[in-house]
């Protein structure tokens, strides 16, 4: 059963997290912005309208899920002192206080995500690397951990663009994850992944390394400004066959969507690429490409507007896109991330999507550098 420390430091950590929060000005922040939303005209400008509520809703989250995890570590306190009495049983304390502590860790952190796009959704794009049929499989067992992981959190997810690999797994997907504060959470992954195990493509049976690479931008809606320069859009068409080979050689309905993007700063150029399959419509195909296409410059805006930040990053571990951020070493049944050190063997359990501890880590090692300056 648990002991009296371990009651002692979760309730601490309650406490502490109530005071991170400022669970007491968000209640009454709250009342105010409610308020706001109860004027005869408020509905008039409905954007605006729907940013306000979407501030009411995101108050009322933090201030419910505190409420739960202080009533369950009430709870788990009252067993306990119900065990002295033999009113219950061992097993019902220690599985209150595993419950108390699996809330309290995803509060925890949820706090860290303290970034104004780290409440946004996200696009995930998975590119195989070099390679062929090894890397172009090791590229759909990532889409697959990423799928896992989106389901197992509540997420949404849909495939915006798809190409099978030549004979086996994927060349590239992309995939629009949405969910509460799911880029915060999948900003982890960028990068590249390593995979090492015996091939079972390869007829010598010889230990195989193959790369993919993971890039995850936010996911931009109406409500935030992005400035795109038309001229500077060239459209191409073509005959898209998505996920299970619908739609095949049948009429150009995928787009590729190319942008000239000029870096503000050093006025360097670079072409955009995109690629939508996901609807049989070119329209719609065409729409959702530059939905993408806004969401890669608001990436780009905040790493050009965070350039000081990585002078404060000097002497932690390099954690930029294009880094090997993570190794998957089947045989030897370890993953391991090499930004923070974490590891560990349940490499099926990895593969099924329990990333969890991965990005933990990632975040209580970087997540804080911006305020700590």
């Amino acid at each position: 059963m648990i002991t009296v420390e371990q009651l002692k430091e979760i309730t601490d950590r309650v406490e502490q997290l109530n005071q991170y929060l400022n669970i007491d000005e968000k209640k009454m922040q709250l009342k105010e912005e409610e308020m706001r939303t109860q004027t005869p005209d408020f509905w008039d400008d409905r954007k605006m309208a729907e940013e306000q509520m979407k501030k009411v809703k995101d108050l009322q989250k933090w201030i419910d899920g505190y409420n739960e995890v202080k009533t369950l570590c009430d709870e788990t306190s009252l067993a306990f002192e119900y065990h002295k009495e033999d009113l219950v049983t061992e097993e019902e304390v220690d599985k209150d206080y595993a419950k108390t502590l699996s809330v309290l860790e995803k509060l925890e952190l949820k706090n860290m995500l303290r970034e104004e796009e780290d409440v946004m959704d996200c696009v995930l794009k998975i590119n195989s690397g070099a390679g062929g049929t090894e890397s172009q499989d090791w590229a759909s067992m990532l889409m697959r951990m990423y799928l896992r992981y989106a389901e197992d959190h509540g997420y949404k997810t849909r495939i915006s663009n798809y190409q099978d690999g030549d004979e086996a797994g994927i060349k590239t997907v992309t995939i629009e994850i949405e969910g509460d504060s799911a880029y915060g959470y999948l900003k982890s992954e960028s990068g590249v992944h390593r995979l090492v195990r015996v091939s079972p493509y390869n007829a010598q049976g010889k230990r195989m390394t193959s790369f993919a690479s993971v890039f995850v931008t936010p996911l931009v809606d109406d409500t935030i400004e992005v400035e795109v320069d038309p001229s500077k859009i060239s459209w191409d068409t073509f005959r898209s066959s998505g996920a299970g080979g619908q739609n095949v050689n049948k009429v150009e309905t995928g787009v590729r969507l190319r942008y000239q993007y000029v870096d503000p700063e050093t006025g360097e150029e670079e072409e955009i690429l995109i690629e939508n399959t996901e609807s049989r419509k070119q329209l719609e195909n065409r729409e959702n490409a530059m939905r993408l296409l806004r969401s890669q410059l608001y990436d780009r805006e905040l790493q050009r507007r965070r350039a000081k930040q990585a002078e404060i990053e000097a002497g932690k571990k390099k954690i930029e896109w294009g880094s090997q951020i993570r190794s998957y070493v089947f045989d030897d049944r370890r993953v391991k991330d090499h930004r923070t050190g974490f590891q560990t063997s349940d490499v099926n359990g990895v593969m099924d999507g329990k990333l969890d501890g991965f990005i933990k880590a990632y975040l209580m090692e970087f997540g804080n550098v911006k305020h700590n300056n």
